[in-house]
């Protein structure tokens, strides 16, 4: 099952031909996977207040680039869960524009600890990802 998100371009998203700057994508990406999590009950506060304290972070991404967006789109980011491995969630993400796909990404998500080094996802957190 996937989730989406609105997201409205603005001026502040183009470049100067007009068209939303390749880096705006991963932003747009990155507030629709905060707001997943978000749907999920995952607390970003609350990780970074445990004991030990956690944090997501990308572990690596792809990007596949599929069509253009302009000032004033308004489009959806979608998603899904593609996968799991021991510390790295593993999800897939659209940038959608009338239901068409104008960005593709690959992304490998893992929590991180205080030091930087990778952590195991609490039990709690993997169970919410991996529902639905």
């Amino acid at each position: 099952m996937s989730f989406r998100f609105p997201i409205r371009v603005y001026f502040e998203d183009t470049d100067f031909s007009g068209r939303v700057y390749h880096g705006a994508y991963v932003h747009f990406l990155e507030r629709g996977r905060t707001e997943w999590l978000r749907a999920k009950g995952v607390d970003h506060v609350a990780l970074a207040a445990a004991d030990p304290p956690l944090f997501f972070a990308l572990r690596e991404m792809t990007l596949r680039f599929r069509g253009p967006a302009v000032i004033d789109d308004l489009l959806e980011v979608e998603t899904r869960v593609a996968g799991q491995k021991r510390a790295v969630i593993l999800l897939d993400q659209r940038v959608l524009k009338a239901d068409t796909a104008i960005v593709e990404a690959r992304v490998e998500l893992c929590l991180i600890d205080a030091a930087g080094r990778p952590a195991r996802p609490p039990q709690a957190v993997r169970q919410a990802v991996m529902d639905g």
